[in-house]
């Protein structure tokens, strides 16, 4: 009984991983609190020079789920580690769909038209910007394997 048990959880976010990854770039209502700490992500590395000052939403967009992972999984719990990696998966996603949009630049920015596109200014800063489609690609991808470290990974290697 104590090997089904542990996979409970899996069975419970596998549907959350599955809904996240079929409606990517839908709004949910994690969003608001994941657009707080990416603003907050541009306050914190201000002082980093303009480049890293625009990447900073995305880097504590997963910079903050990770440390949370870290925390869950050094004390050994198991489910607060998977929902923290569901929480980064999701942030990862949502980083996706904003890199995939750095051409066309049709997602409503906080601040309207008197703020600039994140990814259109690093992608265009790196010459990058015909290539946002595979960027895009690349999050998309991390938070698949995220996924899978949180349904399958995360049961095997906690010991009971």
């Amino acid at each position: 009984m104590d090997k089904i048990k542990k996979w409970i959880p899996s069975f419970f976010l596998l549907p959350l991983c599955i809904y996240l990854c079929l409606h990517r770039g839908e709004y949910t209502l994690i969003d608001n609190a994941d657009l707080v700490i990416h603003e907050a992500g541009h306050l914190f590395f201000f002082i980093f020079g303009h480049f890293i000052y625009t990447a900073g939403g995305t880097l504590m967009q997963m910079l903050l789920p990770s440390l949370i992972i870290w925390y869950f999984f050094r004390n050994s719990y198991r489910f607060g580690t998977q929902v923290s990696l569901l929480w980064l998966g999701q942030n990862l996603i949502n980083i996706s769909v904003y890199a995939a949009d750095a051409q066309a630049q049709k997602l409503p920015l906080l601040g309207g038209d008197h703020v600039y596109h994140d990814w259109a200014y690093m992608l265009g800063a790196l010459n990058m910007l015909p290539y946002d489609a595979y960027v895009s690609d690349f999050f998309f991808g991390l938070a698949i394997i995220v996924f899978i470290l949180l349904v399958i990974v995360c049961p095997l290697i906690f010991v009971e």
